[in-house]
């Protein structure tokens, strides 16, 4: 799946941003990397492939192989072997009309599959196979890191606690790999059910500053899924569903759970357990599709855990599509923890746990039509990025309360912790003498580019601390005003004991639980080897500008908010000189693909529904999902690619990030009519050209006003949306201090602070302190971020970090 495919081939992403020419291997075909050498008999060699991933990158021992035989030569007479271990059985000529076969048993490193067949030359193909434990391309696994248990356990004096997996068995080495377990539910016809998971295992954990102690969990009653018993008579309750086929059937579902990248993952279909299911012959229910959900928020913990998506749900809380109706419509559905962006913040380790995940599935279950993704929040990160990273991964993106990856988001994040901070030094205070609490307030909102100043406590309470690299003791705003508390109970990121974790002093080699330290396979590391590479920076950053023009503040408050505002050392401690990037980070960050592009972005289908989530009445606010990051996402299609033709907007303004009841419905209709035209389209045109040819009518802008109580009635006049105050797009820190909307500049380039500009506001005494603020400049806006490319993805990282793009994919040669 890191690569381009021919039309038609089935179970592939396609990786298009490697070189086309690289990458002709098509299917993924595999082979040993040598150049095959000319038949003898032209158009009587066998060509081998691998059809599910190119062949030097299958993971978990087994392959979906296919056997190309020149014409005139038939399945009857072919012999397959892999390590001089016959596997001819497994190859037929499928209903498709190719020579297919599954072929497992695969050592982990190189195997050799050889097929020969009468009347033609025969062939040889590598194969290099993983552990599903994985990495294959995300470099070194993190140490250290606890596997899960069958139930939780508490911690002891040298053990952290660790999460429970709901799986019978221990893992068996140390990537986390847990033996699969299977297990059948069915849906009941009892009202008023609860749609909890029927097999519910505690993983949460409290923190304090000496130990970790597991909370339980209390069973749900009356669940809507119930185990099934195949050996017993049918439940009096079983319920039926009727496919998007139109095929009517119980409403069984087997639950596949297992591991894969020291993530624990469901998969889970409906199921009818008289009856075989192989890749080859699929249960006639499946409908080829898969729905992939993605988990929210953003951290890196050190703990195996259970993915936190339920595939039970029908709630729209959260904006994702619900998976008990995709399921019932047919789709199969599944997450893996390592793709939950709360669990892993490694967006390269995501996104090939997604590329292994698809293998897996298309190796078990069947050939995949095209594969739907769906997140919310952090879980739209992970869609986004997937798609930046490794277009072709997902097909299409149906994501609401969207960020476009987590690099740029914490740009607002560290400029809010800065400005939040500032504002409540003495100089600052002072200088607020005894203007009202409105009038300072207004101020706020306008440097910080929100509605209000509670946008900034959000980010600040949210994730303000999510990057300290030790144990701390998280502040918090607790006041509309901005009150800061500090909280008495230590804690830390990596969710280890305290003795395990970095502290510069006692332990400076510890654990380092910083995002950057968690993806520093990724980013590389110091010259002393201690910590990742980073990209936040506020260096030059002129907070307020836009504020000090509109005459909002005062030239004394321009000069003193930018002498007061700071920023974070490299275990994200408040310092009062501004954060500097690790220059070495930043093109790794763009050409990666980690930061969002929009060339890399066009590739793929998005429906952005997008709620309000601006503001907040709470003294101690959460809400950081601002309307404006759609419009970003937008900005960087058009600026980047020239459009934004595969990319619609569904804006609503009310219940918050979930959507309303029948819009994520719609999103699934509407992805499912856009891909299937996409899959269905075999001219020669570019994938982007294609997604947009595709794009049915109903993939259109529109908005839910804030009035509409029903929140039913469409409007498409954007410029009616754009005029409801819970549907506008507002603005962030550094767009307030002069940055593009795309907000994809992760360090400025620098000019002299230039005089003329501030229109006469600062005198000659507030203009020498602030060149003294900004001895090195102040951002030149009009010219890119330092290090900024467009991505090249994917990458792989498995030599080093900075990763190094692929070489031509294996081919089969004449054995």
């Amino acid at each position: 799946m890191w690569t381009s495919r021919k039309p038609g081939l089935p179970g592939h992403g396609r990786w298009l941003a490697v070189v086309a020419a690289a990458l002709i291997s098509a299917c993924g075909g595999g082979g040993d990397g040598f150049t095959p050498p000319t038949p003898t008999a032209p158009g009587q060699l066998l060509e081998i492939r691998t059809v599910n991933n190119r062949a030097d990158l299958i993971s978990d021992g087994d392959a979906v192989v296919e056997v190309v035989l020149p014409a005139g030569v038939t399945a009857a007479a072919l012999k397959v072997d892999v390590n001089g271990r016959d596997v001819s059985s497994a190859f037929a000529l499928r209903s498709n009309g190719r020579v297919m076969g599954l072929v497992t048993g695969l050592a982990e490193g190189a195997n050799l599959l050889s097929a020969s067949a009468q009347g033609a030359s025969a062939a040889r193909l590598t194969i290099t196979n993983t552990s599903r434990g994985g990495p294959i391309v995300s470099g070194p696994q993190v140490t250290p890191f606890v596997c899960a248990t069958p139930l939780p356990r508490s911690a002891t004096a040298t053990s952290p606690v660790s999460n429970g997996s709901g799986l019978s068995t221990e893992a068996t080495d140390a990537r986390c790999n847990i033996a699969t377990e299977y297990k059948l539910y069915y849906k009941t016809t009892a009202a008023g059910c609860n749609t909890g998971l029927p097999d519910p295992s505690a993983s949460g954990s409290a923190f304090t500053s000496t130990t970790l102690v597991v909370t339980t969990a209390t069973p749900a009653v009356n669940l809507c899924f119930k185990p099934y018993d195949p050996a017993a008579a049918a439940p009096a309750d079983l319920a039926t569903t009727t496919t998007d086929a139109g095929r009517t059937v119980p409403f069984i579902v087997r639950v596949e759970r297992g591991t894969m990248n020291r993530g624990i993952y469901d998969i889970v279909s409906l199921f009818d357990p008289t009856k075989p299911w192989t890749a080859m012959s699929p249960q006639a229910q499946w409908n080829g599709k898969l729905l992939y959900t993605f988990g929210a928020s953003t951290g890196q913990i050190r703990r195996q855990a259970r993915t936190a998506n339920s595939w039970t749900s029908t709630a729209q809380t959260t904006g994702n599509i619900d998976p008990q109706t995709a399921i019932s419509q047919g789709y199969i559905w599944a997450s893996n923890s390592m793709t939950d962006s709360s669990i892993n913040s490694n967006r390269v380790l995501m996104s090939e746990t997604v590329m292994m995940m698809k293998e897996h599935i298309a190796d078990t279950y069947g050939a995949i039509k095209y594969t739907h993704g769906t997140g919310c929040s952090g879980g739209s990160i992970n869609s986004n990025t997937n798609a930046s990273i490794a277009p072709g991964l997902l097909d299409g993106v149906s994501v609401s309360c969207t960020f476009p990856d987590s690099e740029t988001t914490a740009i607002e994040v560290g400029d809010c912790v800065a400005l939040v901070e500032a504002y409540q030094k003495p100089q600052w205070t002072t200088l607020m003498g005894t203007a009202t609490a409105a009038t300072i307030n207004a101020k706020k909102a306008a440097i910080n580019g929100h509605p209000d100043q509670t946008g900034c406590h959000g980010w600040y309470n949210a994730f303000g601390s999510n990057s300290k690299a030790g144990t701390y003791n998280q502040r918090v705003v607790t006041s509309l005003t901005g009150t800061i508390a500090t909280q008495p109970t230590s804690t830390n990121n990596c969710q280890l004991l305290p003795s395990q974790v970095y502290d510069p002093v006692t332990n400076p080699t510890g654990a380092r639980c910083h995002a950057s330290d968690w993806a520093a396979s990724i980013w590389g590391k110091t010259a002393d080897g201690l910590r990742g590479l980073q990209t936040n920076d506020n260096e030059g950053i002129q907070y307020g500008l836009k504020a000090l023009l509109a005459d909002v503040i005062t030239g004394e408050e321009f000069v003193t908010l930018n002498e007061l505002a700071g920023g974070a050392d490299k275990d994200s401690n408040a310092k009062t000189t501004r954060t500097i990037a690790d220059l070495a980070a930043l093109p790794i960050a763009y050409r990666s693909g980690i930061v969002m592009g929009g060339k890399s972005y066009a590739k793929t289908a998005v429906i952005d529904m997008r709620g309000w989530d601006d503001t907040s009445a709470s003294a101690s606010p959460s809400n950081v999902h601002f309307v404006w990051r759609s419009f970003s996402v937008r900005e960087r299609l058009d600026k980047e690619f020239g459009d934004h033709g595969n990319h619609v907007m569904w804006r609503f303004g009310r219940n918050g990030l979930g959507a309303p009841p029948t819009m994520a419905l719609e999103s699934l209709s509407v992805m499912d009519s856009w891909l299937t035209a996409l899959k269905a389209d075999t001219s020669k045109a570019s994938l982007e050209q294609k997604v947009r040819a595709a794009k049915p009518a109903g993939a259109s802008d529109y908005c839910v006003l804030s009035t509409d109580t029903a929140q039913a009635t469409k409007v498409t006049d954007l410029t009616t949306c754009n005029a409801d105050p819970k549907l506008k797009p507002y603005a962030s820190p550094r767009q307030a201090a002069g940055g593009p909307l795309a907000e994809n500049v992760l360090k400025c380039q620098l000019r002299p602070v230039n005089d003329v500009e501030y229109g006469g506001r600062l005198d000659a005494g507030q203009l020498t302190r602030l060149k003294a603020v900004f001895s090195t400049g102040v951002c030149d806006w009009s010219k890119p971020g330092v290090g900024q490319q467009d991505a090249i993805g994917p990458l792989n990282f498995a030599a080093g970090s900075g990763g190094a793009a692929f070489g031509p994919a294996p081919v089969s040669v004449a054995k």
